[in-house]
């Protein structure tokens, strides 16, 4: 039961922001049902399965070692969404399940002790954070961390590591060392607690000790299927990273760093963290401009793009012109992760500044992508990789090369939710999925991919009960195999907000919700939402009360961190002015209407503060 103090700031707060009174009889909807239906499912499933895999004491149940092939960070990456999936209207037992995970990964990991990498002697983590990594694992490894200030944005040991991961890259830690502000560059391609990594990497850093025991080896497609011997197959393991050195000087995967200060400034609301955020982000920005409109895979330690690679900005571990010999696969690998951190960084940017400069530097990659296309037997093909096709260790004039049927929908689909310009929508399909949803031209969508997600964790829970592997035969990827929560598909259609190939990062979203009552994030019991359309300045959402007997209330914020302000809402029969954040929704039992949201977007600085406690958190 609420205290009496809980009790008058609830009704402090509904006095505060508008609010509506919805009594317009509604039978529940089939998507309504099955959106309710499908986050119990959710939470249900997340909940068995964190009881198999997660001790007493938090540990998951699996053998730990260091590496990027199957370490920490994949370890972590087992509860990717379930933030998320909590803040988005799952049970209390999903958030719990997770921070019980959380802390238990940090000591189980900090006991672990290599002998052939220094990186991990003394344990993975210090001070809570990877001791050296690059930001495509260490971003994979924290997606739940990034998301968890959604749903308890007060919690002291979030804040506390937010604003002391976010200090080893703003210059506060002398321990970690990571940015230049000079040159306005992170230093390293491996960077973490113990600051940026100043030597040539070695293969030990990348693959870890050798452990006894039988795995599956699942970062070796060919192979995942069959037990190996770890220490029989330790020797191609090391093959598969030889290539992958190279360390020196700054890197577009190095953006996602900017996740920690985004975060840290919406906990706190400390300008320091915006300013760093705009000033790294608009020296990449120039260095973009710079490259004629690609954005360059490493920089120099002096500042020069390309500078550790005589002035080829297109070179790089994990770069444009990454086209290596994997030892491992024995074949040759093209491996340009060029938009694994940048999408993340630019977009950043525009959350904290409304500037859609930002977005542009992204189109303009993208259009250069388009602009080199071939089109063979009548089917448009797009280059992935650019620099000298013979490989990462050549040197040639720089080209496009491997042309495929990636079309790079996902991320087309980001830069038009972000710009909301039609011309960003002509290169996007809009007659399938969820972008022809809200064009109007696929109206059975939402049910059909909860059916489809409902179907994915059905599936997904069976492995886990027939799962006869035990911790001594599990590596740190098994799991991602088996975990069940799907999230994609609700954010979708109850926020507005959509995450390319999977992505969990940042929540840009049109909409979130609140729940007043119980003072949590996400939809209230029995209430669903479904956004229908979406415009530039307009949000068309549908709530629903699907309880018959009980009044349910909801708090709906512009933005998935308030970023955006309401300037109206109209429905069947009414309409009312707003300049607000939230606006408080009560409905009645069995009710539900349709609602159009004015708004003006990217208005307000980033928050985490939740209605009920508008302050920021120090």
């Amino acid at each position: 039961m609420k205290t009496l103090t809980s009790l008058l700031l609830f009704a402090a707060t509904l006095a505060a922001q508008p609010g509506l009174k919805v009594d317009t009889p509604m039978a529940p909807p089939d998507w309504a049902l099955m959106e309710r239906a499908l986050l119990d499912a959710n939470s249900e499933a997340v909940e068995e399965f964190a009881d198999k895999y997660i001790d007493e004491r938090g540990y998951l149940a699996h053998t730990p070692r260091w590496g990027t092939l199957d370490g920490p960070d994949d370890a972590i990456e087992t509860y990717y969404n379930w933030t998320l999936l909590h803040a988005l209207g799952g049970s209390d037992g999903v958030l719990e399940a997770f921070k019980k995970g959380y802390e238990g990964h940090l000591r189980q990991y900090g006991e672990l002790r290599t002998k052939d990498t220094e990186l991990a002697a003394n344990g993975a983590y210090h001070k809570d954070f990877i001791t050296s990594s690059d930001w495509f694992h260490t971003a994979e490894g924290m997606r739940a961390f990034f998301l968890w200030g959604l749903s308890e944005p007060n919690n002291p040991a979030l804040v506390n590591r937010m604003k002391r991961f976010a200090a080893m890259y703003i210059g506060e830690d002398p321990e970690a060392p990571n940015y230049d502000p000079e040159k306005k560059i992170i230093k390293s391609f491996w960077n973490g607690s113990m600051g940026p990594m100043m030597r040539q990497a070695t293969l030990y850093d990348w693959v870890g000790d050798a452990i006894p025991g039988t795995f599956h080896l699942l970062h070796n497609p060919a192979r995942s299927s069959q037990m190996l011997n770890l220490m029989e197959w330790y020797p191609r393991m090391l093959a598969h990273c030889t290539e992958y050195l190279d360390t020196l000087g700054d890197t577009f995967l190095n953006m996602a760093s900017t996740l920690l200060t985004v975060n840290a400034y919406a906990l706190t609301g400390d300008e320091k963290y915006r300013d760093w955020t705009l000033e790294y982000m608009d020296a990449w920005k120039e260095r973009a401009a710079a490259a004629g409109g690609m954005i360059p895979s490493n920089i120099g330690l002096d500042g020069s793009l390309g500078g550790e690679h005589n002035g080829q900005w297109w070179k790089g571990t994990y770069g444009w012109n990454f086209t290596i010999f994997d030892g491992e696969l024995e074949q040759i690998a093209d491996r340009n992760y060029w938009h694994v951190s940048i999408f993340a960084g630019f977009a950043n940017a525009l959350l904290f500044t409304g500037d859609q400069s930002y977005i542009d530097v992204l189109r303009r990659q993208m259009d250069l992508f388009y602009e080199n296309k071939r089109v063979e037997n009548g089917k448009t093909l797009l280059p992935q990789m650019y620099g000298d096709p013979r490989g990462y260790k050549y040197d040639g004039e720089p080209e496009w090369y491997r042309y495929t049927g990636n079309m790079h929908t996902d991320r087309l689909t980001e830069i038009y939710l972000w710009s909301m310009k039609r011309s960003d929508l002509e290169r996007i399909p809009t007659d399938t999925g969820w972008v022809g949803f809200l064009e109007g031209n696929n109206p059975s969508y939402p049910v059909q991919a909860m059916q489809r997600d409902m179907e994915y964790i059905r599936r997904r829970m069976e492995r886990v009960r027939t799962d006869q592997t035990t911790a001594d035969t599990r590596l740190a990827d098994y799991l991602l195999n088996l975990v069940p929560a799907t999230t994609d598909t609700l954010t979708e259609l109850t926020t507005g907000g959509f995450f390319a190939n999977g992505r969990v990062w940042v929540l840009h979203s049109r909409l979130r919700y609140f729940d007043p009552v119980n003072q949590r994030s996400g939809l209230p019991q029995d209430v669903a939402a479904l956004v229908e359309k979406l415009t530039d300045d307009s949000v068309v959402v549908t709530l629903v009360n699907t309880n018959q007997v009980t009044a349910r209330t909801v708090d709906v914020q512009a933005g998935g961190y308030g970023e955006h302000q309401f300037t109206g809402v109209s429905w069947d029969g009414g309409e009312k002015e707003l300049d607000s954040q939230t606006l408080s929704v009560r409905l009645e039992p069995g009710s539900g209407t349709k609602l159009t949201l004015s708004m003006k977007r990217y208005v307000n600085q980033p928050s985490l503060a939740q209605p009920w406690n508008p302050a920021w958190v120090n």
